[in-house]
């Protein structure tokens, strides 16, 4: 068993309006010091796979096919453990 962390996250060329309103809140709290803010998504995957190479070719797969828009979306992984 191998378990992963699929981060999925707009691309800089793309607007990210739910990001804006977060950091306008955030400022109206006092939070003055935000340069940036970007939202994404975290997805934990638990593969039943014992082979990290495997993993890391099916977690690729399915952020291409249906995890992540790569028109609009990058997409990384992190294989946070095994068994």
């Amino acid at each position: 068993m191998i378990k992963a962390k699929v981060y999925i996250t707009l691309k800089r060329t793309v607007a990210d309006p739910q990001g804006l309103t977060i950091k306008h809140a955030l400022e109206s709290l006092g939070y003055q010091k935000i340069k940036d803010m970007r939202m994404g998504k975290l997805i934990s995957i638990e593969l039943d796979i014992d082979n990290k190479k495997d993993a890391e070719r099916l977690l690729n797969e399915m952020c291409r096919k249906l995890l992540a828009n790569p028109i609009i979306e990058d997409y990384s992984f992190k294989i946070t453990g095994d068994k």
